[in-house]
């Protein structure tokens, strides 16, 4: 089974803090895996069988307004 990467745009991440929120509010999508976050860029790569809407959801209503890197 081939693992699935999502890549996003995530605005308003600043510091270590606010990825442990972002992986916090991420806990609770279902298929979540885990996540990795670039500040730099503004940008989070989620692993797992996870509805894209859903990720945005959970991390915009965290506090970092998210929307699918289509590009990616």
């Amino acid at each position: 089974m081939s693992v699935t990467q999502t890549k996003y745009f995530v605005e308003g991440m600043k510091c270590d803090g606010c990825i442990t929120n972002g992986n916090k509010a991420l806990a609770d999508v279902m298929g979540f895996e885990s996540a990795e976050f670039d500040l730099q860029a503004g940008t989070a790569v989620v692993v797992g069988d996870v509805d894209p809407q859903a990720v945005c959801q959970a991390l915009t209503s965290a506090g970092y307004p998210a929307v699918v890197n289509s590009a990616a």
